[in-house]
């Protein structure tokens, strides 16, 4: 089959439909009231809520300003995990881990979801997925070195960094291996990583601004202002530039926010201060930050005029919450501390002026399912079983709802692999379609029915397959 023929089978782009500007209500109450947790989008749609502290009358903040569990403290730190279902909007029970607060919560291209054990026991820290097609948790070993995971950030080849106190690690999925980092800068404990550049390096804070680069593994310090402040909210713009949003200095929690393009400069400042808010990178371009501590209210940052506008406000104030773009396009916040510094189970939805659904993949079928409308980029010929793909060899596909003039490639995840990225834009001679060529990688097992999915901004479309030999 042609491209000619491919395009006359494909759906109508997927758009979304008008909706109330800018509103938040709410949806289901998880089960157990938490903070501090994870909040990932699952490639069937629902959210995995995992892990950190539930509380309900106990612990306390310390001189540090952060939330602390010590002995005596009636608070525990949460193993188990619940699903969000948008389809419902409710809340089901899944299943818990063998590790002291969990954190990380990154998706895998395996599709599986990967924890780290946060909290220093004096031992090795603990790794474990959630398999969404069992939907278990299974141990996946320890690290090599780190006695505790600060901070977990999907590496744009697959590989996971994982950042402890002075130390890092990365972690292959695919090998299921651990491999330290040399030479990583001792002196920095606490780690986070804020972004992964387009360029595939890491942006960490807060001790210091520093960029990792996990080709070579140097970690080079940034030069910053003495205006910068701890703690930001970190957010990858589809220019490429970081949007360093809030946090805290000598002062208290502060209103500015900052852009990194190799170096700081400021932006425009939030209407409010904010720490312990969230950040998401809305289908438009914008970006939602909504929450910190005790406020309700949210705003969005315009990257083309640069500056902050206010938008509905949350039904309550949450601190330390989590938010998720779901593939409707809205935004599920769960949880928090309220204003009263108390955990809570509630959950609300924002709703942008325009939903812009995930990114969809088109099959023969035309049902989004089964042998999927890829082909070879040399010949035009649909890649099945019959005229199956060959390890490294380019192959060219359409998909809709990618951003307009935006640098962030999507994700192309072949048989549990990453595909490296030829090129995506426009596809030519048809408005509102986007062409997207990949190289198919050379560790696919061969087969009649390899599965093929695209993740844009975090979100996965359906699988549709293609023949692999």
């Amino acid at each position: 089959m042609s491209v000619r023929a491919i395009v006359g089978i494909l759906l109508a782009a997927l758009s979304g439909s008008a909706q109330s500007l800018g509103t938040f209500s709410l949806t289901g109450s998880m089960i157990t009231s938490r903070f501090s947790h994870t909040a990932t989008l699952l490639p069937d749609g629902k959210v995995l809520i995992a892990g950190s502290y539930i509380t309900s009358t106990g612990g306390h903040f310390g001189s540090d300003g952060y939330f602390a569990c010590q002995p005596g403290d009636p608070c525990v730190r949460a193993t188990d995990s619940e699903l969000y279902g948008p389809a419902t909007r409710t809340f089901s029970r899944a299943g818990s881990m063998n590790m002291i607060q969990p954190t990380g919560g990154v998706l895998l291209s395996t599709g599986k979801v990967l924890f780290a054990e946060s909290y220093p026991t004096g031992a090795l820290a603990k790794i474990v997925v959630y398999d969404p097609a069992s939907g278990e948790f299974k141990d996946a070993g320890t690290t090599a070195t780190l006695g505790y995971v600060a901070s977990a950030a999907l590496l744009n080849d697959g590989r996971v960094l994982l950042l402890g106190a002075g130390q890092a690690e990365i972690y292959d999925p695919i090998a299921e291996s651990f491999s330290p980092v040399p030479n990583f800068r001792t002196s920095l404990s606490s780690v986070t990583a804020l972004a992964v550049l387009l360029d595939g390096r890491v942006l960490l804070v807060p001790d210091l601004p520093a960029l990792f680069n996990p080709a070579d593994a140097t970690l080079t310090q940034i030069p910053f202002p003495f205006w910068f402040d701890d703690n930001p909210s970190g957010t990858l713009l589809p220019d490429g530039k970081v949007l360093l949003a809030g946090g805290v200095n000598d002062a208290g929690t502060v209103n500015s926010a900052e852009l990194f393009d190799g170096s700081l400069s400021m932006t425009g400042s939030m209407t409010s201060s904010r720490f312990g808010h969230s950040a998401n990178l809305l289908p438009n371009g914008s970006v939602l930050v909504a929450g910190g501590v005790s406020t309700a209210s949210a705003e969005i940052y315009d990257p083309v005029a640069g500056g902050f506008s206010l938008t509905g406000s949350m039904a309550m104030p949450r601190y330390y919450h989590g938010s998720v773009l779901l593939n409707n396009g809205q935004v599920l916040i769960t949880g928090g501390m309220d204003g009263s510094f108390v955990a809570t189970s509630s959950a609300e939805l924002y709703t942008p002026a325009t939903l812009i659904s995930a990114p969809a993949l088109f099959s023969i079928s035309r049902d989004g399912q089964n042998q999927g409308a890829i082909w070879h980029a040399a010949t035009g010929q649909i890649a099945s079983p019959d005229n199956p793909a060959s390890p490294g060899e380019a192959l060219s596909m359409y998909t809709v709802n990618l951003l307009p003039g935006g640098l962030i490639p999507p994700r192309v995840v072949i048989g549990g692999g990453f595909g490296e990225i030829l090129y995506f834009g426009p596809a030519p001679g048809y408005p509102g379609y986007y062409q997207v060529n990949f190289r198919l990688p050379s560790g696919v097992a061969p087969g009649s029915a390899i599965p093929v999915r695209l993740t844009y901004l975090g979100r996965p479309s359906k699988a549709v397959s293609i023949g692999a030999q």
